[in-house]
């Protein structure tokens, strides 16, 4: 059956228009490369705007830049959600990137020696495609979460926004990351008894507010998470696999935040007994809402090509976003996909630049046109 849907081709697609498909962006306009960005929100830093309501970044506005343009706040500020999505929109109009917002992609499937990207409505037709999305897409709640007592009001964080949300009464806040400590801080500053579940991560020694911070950050972002945890060194490879599994330090919140604040600390949830949470430490906690702080999986279901993308752990494949056995497919923006900062808003940009340049390599061996880059970047 002949599929009469409209369809249109360019030399490579790229599928998100967050940070690391926009730094993707950037990268290939700079090389004349055509593209398209497609991003499944109704605007561009929507994934941003789309999150908790009191969410500020963790790294001040110094490392929230993107190639080509720093972030237009003071240096050491900490910008909102929201700034951080009305500055990517702003990026994406200052180099003219050709984003189609409202775009989701439903499939992706090998088409001879390019791909086919189906988004419903439209076919689009490349050599190469980008995924430039972290494995943040699905959430993860634990199978026993089903068996909680209907009583008891749940959501993941991904659907958190604020304290409204809940039914009145105590707070488990399931996973003890950066978003689980986050959210318990607004819990208890809302006079809500609050529960925070999950192994402490460790954290960051110092303020990242303080002035300390305008010394140590530069050597904690520039230095150790850009260049000496990378997949090159050996620090770098023990740490991968931990940091893939369980995350980051606290940046923010400090073990003594959430005493000061009357969080009570607790084991991980194991289970559900009559109805309610149980704790590996056996107790049961008599709870009205649980807040699942547990993660995401991949999401990557749509991707539907001969070699395998995901191994044994569940992530992608790739070797520093180059997927091997498809010689036209990459990721980007992948927790640790070279470096620890590869998910960070300030080193997504270089494997970006690399991602981008394996593929100029790409079309200029197999004679293929490049066309004109965007006049806004050739002057920047």
């Amino acid at each position: 059956m002949t599929d009469d849907r409209p369809r249109e081709s360019c030399q490579v697609v790229v599928i998100g228009g967050g940070q690391a498909g926009l730094s993707v962006g950037y990268a290939l306009a700079r090389l004349g490369i055509s593209f398209v960005i497609l991003e499944a929100e109704p605007r561009i830093g929507d994934s941003w705007r789309n999150r908790w309501d009191s969410l500020h970044l963790f790294t001040p506005a110094k490392y929230d830049g993107l190639l080509g343009w720093p972030f237009p706040a003071p240096a050491f500020s900490f910008p909102t959600k929201d700034d951080m999505g009305d500055y990517l929109e702003a990026y994406a109009k200052r180099f003219d990137l050709p984003v189609r917002t409202g775009t989701r992609v439903t499939r992706v499937s090998r088409d001879g020696a390019g791909y086919i990207v189906d988004t419903g409505a439209r076919l689009f037709q490349a050599g190469h495609v980008v995924v430039a999305m972290a494995t943040f897409q699905a959430p993860r709640v634990p199978e026993f979460a089903s068996m909680l007592d209907p009583a008891i009001f749940q959501l993941h964080s991904r659907d958190y926004r604020n304290p409204k949300q809940l039914r009145d009464g105590g707070v488990l806040i399931a996973g003890a990351g950066n978003s689980g400590a986050e959210i318990a801080m607004e819990m208890a500053r809302s006079s809500r008894q609050a529960w925070l579940a999950g192994r402490h991560p460790g954290h960051v020694p110092f303020r990242v507010e303080s002035g300390l911070s305008r010394v140590v950050l530069p050597l904690l972002f520039r230095v150790v998470f850009h260049r000496i945890l990378t997949v090159d060194t050996p620090m770098g490879r023990r740490a991968r696999p931990n940091a893939l599994s369980r995350g980051g330090p606290l940046i923010r919140v400090k073990p003594a935040d959430l005493d000061a604040a009357g969080v009570q600390r607790a084991p991980r949830v194991t289970g559900v007994r009559d109805g309610k949470p149980l704790l590996a430490d056996g107790r049961v906690l008599d709870v009205a809402n649980v807040i699942w702080c547990t993660g995401f999986h991949p999401g990557f279901s749509w991707i539907d090509l001969p070699a395998p993308i995901n191994g044994a752990d569940g992530e992608p494949v790739h070797e520093r976003g180059i997927v091997p056995g498809e010689p036209g497919f990459y990721f980007v923006g992948l927790h640790f996909l070279y470096a620890f900062s590869s998910t960070m808003i300030h080193g997504v940009g270089r494997d970006a630049e690399r991602v981008a340049g394996v593929i100029a390599t790409r079309l200029n061996t197999t004679g293929k046109v490049v066309s004109q880059g965007s006049p806004a970047l050739a002057a920047s």
